[in-house]
């Protein structure tokens, strides 16, 4: 079977790579990319003027900080931050997560920074 057929296990690509904070794109659908990371720790506040930006939690646990309020993610659970809203990611332990965005969207959005990372293929 080519790869363009392939399942894409999410377990076995998360074991693929252990660094935080860092996008893994494992599929292109139309003009997004569907992404993982692992995350542990406070991430930047940052909003996105463009696009809404998925969050699925795969494991672990994830609050997404919002100016008026947090959302609590848990294994299963989904968040769509919408466009223009600053919003700040925190895993109180190691999370895994899958992103789903516009091709291209820069992870720190309009923040930028230290932690401002090009999302990389896993194959």
């Amino acid at each position: 079977m080519s790869t363009f057929h392939a399942p894409v296990n999410l377990a076995d690509r998360l074991a693929q790579f252990s660094e935080l904070w860092s996008q893994k794109k494992v599929a292109d659908l139309n003009d997004y990319e569907v992404k993982l990371a692992k995350l542990k720790g406070a991430f930047v506040w940052h909003s996105h003027e463009n696009t809404d930006e998925l969050f699925l939690v795969i494991s672990g646990r994830l609050t997404i900080q919002l100016r008026d309020g947090d959302v609590v993610l848990g294994p299963g659970e989904l968040f769509v931050a919408p466009r223009g809203v600053e919003h700040c990611p925190v895993a109180d332990e190691e999370t895994a997560i899958l992103l789903f965005e516009p091709a291209g969207t820069i992870n720190t959005g309009d923040a930028g920074g230290p932690m401002t990372k090009a999302a990389e293929t896993l194959d």
